[in-house]
């Protein structure tokens, strides 16, 4: 059902006028804030952490309401993204600190754009697609597989390639050896990197408390001598913002997995910037910080 409806909307949602639309959207999600559901308490929960505040503060509640709405103008755009003219694309984006990033892709080194899920990441793609460096990703394998393939020609048709996180049965995609091959050839790839989807993670503080974020662009910065450079996004009016964040050294000293730690502490402290400046846009409903996280069921002892 829910790969059905993100069809009709592909097919509907871009024939309606785009204050229509905007309309429609921001109502359902001021719906789904008054109702307090699991996903809007997880993400006033967040919020409240990101300020020091309670759950319960009524500033909380106030920017929930923001971000819901924020949320739901994510899905809007994604909607009608494939229907928006190069010329919206580009001409929406205020962007700074992208100049880093062209230098090193036009001198022919890769460069490992690491994302925390904030403002329409979709948009970023597009835009950096049309700015002439078409990018390569990695996507959740969603349930049902209907839905998982749908997403990937979405995003496809954007420009970009899309590679699973997961195999259909299970287990590794091997995905890190073709995005390393990508890095190698001068080409960017962009990774969600804030939350952890593997049992991989490497542990970093973060607003103040213990979370596990992704190896994957450190470890693809190390081993093909790629710039690392976090992005962070927001909507600005009716646009887009992008800033690019400064690049993050590999150290000089330390094992392989000291070297990652660093690194990747170093990119939870650009998020960290980033969101703290626009966290009404920062979309994250789902549990985060360790001491939130349920306990991961134990493996089966050897030979059971």
């Amino acid at each position: 059902m829910v790969a059905a409806a993100l069809h009709a909307g592909w097919v509907l949602v871009p024939r309606l006028p785009r204050p229509v639309a905007a309309w429609i959207f921001r109502t359902i999600a001021d719906v789904m804030w008054w109702r307090q559901g699991k996903s809007v308490l997880r993400l006033q929960s967040n919020y409240a952490r990101v300020l020091g505040l309670a759950p319960a503060d009524p500033r909380v509640r106030r920017l929930g309401r923001a971000g819901v709405r924020s949320y739901f103008r994510y899905w809007m755009e994604a909607l009608r993204l494939p229907a928006m003219s190069k010329e919206v694309i580009l001409g929406g984006m205020r962007s700074t600190g992208d100049e880093v990033m062209f230098k090193h892709l036009e001198s022919g080194r890769g460069a490992v754009m690491a994302l925390p899920h904030m403002g329409n990441w979709d948009h970023a793609g597009a835009w950096l697609v049309h700015k002439g460096y078409p990018f390569t990703t990695v996507q959740e394998r969603l349930k049902p597989e209907s839905l998982y393939e749908r997403f990937v020609a979405y995003r496809e048709s954007l420009g970009m390639e899309v590679l699973p996180l997961t195999r259909r049965e299970g287990g590794s995609a091997r995905a890190f050896g073709t995005l390393a091959q990508r890095l190698r050839a001068g080409r960017p790839v962009c990774l969600p990197a804030e939350r952890d989807l593997t049992d991989s993670g490497v542990e970093v503080d973060f607003f103040g408390a213990r979370t596990r974020m992704a190896p994957g662009p450190a470890l693809l910065a190390l081993q093909t001598g790629a710039a690392l450079l976090p992005a962070t996004m927001w909507f600005e009016g009716d646009g887009w913002g992008l800033r690019v964040h400064d690049e993050i050294p590999v150290p000089q000293e330390g094992t392989r997995q000291e070297k990652v730690q660093v690194m990747t502490q170093a990119m939870a402290a650009a998020f960290e910037e980033g969101i703290r400046e626009h966290l009404e846009d920062w979309h994250m409903m789902q549990r985060l910080w360790l001491e939130d996280l349920e306990p991961r069921p134990a493996r089966p002892a050897s030979g059971s």
